[in-house]
């Protein structure tokens, strides 16, 4: 009996995968215990646990990670001489943000015009599933032809590092041949895509302190330092008028030479308003792959509800710059901190915490798992040919792999095209989309059993 080809099997197994991603996505698992209980996450951990081992894998393990996170790995061991695969996921997920706003509820899985709406269904929950396709899909083909190894993150979003620092106390455990970071996506659906470079990034908060307490602002308004007005002021000093990211020593003026982002379409996707212009210079994929960019992600002060009349006597944000390739995120993390300490007005008394840093990444393109990528995202997509695009967002996992495992192939895929809105509300996923990239990755793998064959 011929076994049915790797497109039918995975089209058969979408209902299993809508049930299974739901399940995953009922998790509040935001690691960050002020937002949701710490069970979350290890309901969560122990979900992709059982699922692993399941599906056949071995060594299956919650790994304890020094951020006070779990992270989940599993080994499925292949033929005899089969290289070895690593397959990223993370199951950890953005805060809900405004839940009202949200047209279902994020945590659970709702769909909603063909496509499958709730936090963490593109990123990376439905990362996770793909991979699970992929592997149940070769399975039925005649087996999984690779040893697969993979692992699970859980404070990804975070970006407290955990991971990174698990790895590099035990180097030998991700060890693979090629890696699959399902954590990207196409540029835009029905569109195959790899992520050729990722942007790294640099957290910080600022306080500032002008007062021993606030004070009546009819009273002393005037001349008593107001603490918010000065952090309005140093936030202001790191932009431009145009909105082009300003921090003292920190170039910014690369260009991006692989496929361009039409400003309208940028436009349509980030869901800009009638009349509003875009910020910075330069083609939209000059500005958010190419170049730096700090956003205000951020600020304590009191709300317009309740507010009183009074002059702020402290004030705090919280300052995220994306870092692209290039340069060194640890560097430019000196240059925000240097830029913000000397910056305040007034003489405001200034300290800066740093409470996350991830360096930039840029794949090799030219390595041979790329070609077979190609291959099989030609096949998954019909009429289609792999692109590669930039990504803002940050993964800092990848450079530690990298560094750990300097003869790895890296390559980025995912289910995160603009439609779904990850980290924002109404996050979403399309199933045809992850029928697709679930087809693409089991004929990758497929693919790169073959090409390994002496």
């Amino acid at each position: 009996m011929t076994a049915r080809p790797i497109h039918e099997t995975v089209a058969s197994l979408m209902p299993r995968a809508r049930e299974e991603l739901a399940e995953l996505v009922a998790f509040q698992s935001v690691a960050d215990p002020a937002v949701f209980p710490r069970s979350e996450c290890e309901g969560a951990a122990r979900w992709v646990a059982d699922a692993l081992r399941a599906e056949g894998f071995t060594d299956v393990a919650l790994l304890d990670t020094p951020d006070g996170t779990q992270s989940v790995y599993g080994y499925l061991p292949g033929p005899a001489g089969a290289p070895t695969v690593l397959l990223y996921a993370h199951y950890d997920v953005q805060p809900p943000l405004d839940e009202s706003a949200w047209l279902s509820p994020p945590f659970e899985l709702t769909e909603r015009d063909g496509r499958w709406y709730g936090r963490g269904a593109a990123d990376c929950k439905g990362g996770f599933i793909m991979h699970l396709l992929a592997l149940r899909a070769l399975k039925a083909d005649g087996g999984v032809p690779v040893s697969v190894k993979v692992i699970a993150e859980g404070s990804e979003e975070q970006g407290t590092g955990g991971l990174e620092r698990y790895a590099e106390a035990h180097p030998e455990l991700l060890r693979a041949d090629t890696i699959v970071i399902g954590d990207t996506g196409n540029f835009r659906v029905g569109l195959p895509t790899v992520t050729a470079t990722l942007r790294g990034m640099t957290m910080l908060r600022v306080r500032l302190d002008t007062l021993e307490g606030n004070l009546h602002s009819g009273q002393f308004g005037g001349a008593a330092p107001d603490a918010l007005a000065a952090m309005i002021q140093l936030l202001a000093s790191l932009r431009a008028e145009d909105g082009t990211t300003t921090v003292d020593g920190l170039t910014g003026d690369a260009d991006w030479d692989g496929i361009q982002y039409p400003e309208e379409e940028f436009r349509q996707d980030a869901k800009v308003l009638d009349g509003v212009e875009l910020i910075g210079t330069g083609t939209v994929a000059d500005r958010i792959w190419a170049r730096p960019a700090v956003t205000v992600i951020g600020i304590d002060c009191p709300p317009v509800v309740g507010a009183t009349p009074s002059v702020q006597a402290s004030a705090r944000a919280q300052v995220s710059l994306r870092v692209p390739p290039g340069h060194d995120a640890a560097e430019a993390t000196k240059l925000l901190t240097a830029h913000l300490e000397s910056r305040a007005p007034w003489g405001a008394r200034v300290s800066v915490e740093q409470v996350g840093q991830g360096q930039p990444f840029r794949a090799d393109m030219t390595s041979p798992a790329y070609t077979a990528m190609a291959d099989a995202m030609r096949d998954a997509y019909p009429g289609q040919e792999m692109q590669s695009s930039g990504m803002g967002g940050s993964i800092p996992l990848c450079n530690t792999l990298a560094s750990l495992y300097p003869d790895a192939e890296i390559l980025l895929i995912g289910l995160s095209e603009p439609e779904a809105q990850i980290h924002a509300v109404n996050e979403s996923v399309s199933p045809e989309e992850l029928e697709r990239m679930s087809v693409a990755e089991a004929l990758f793998l497929r693919n790169y059993a073959e090409s390994k064959k002496i």
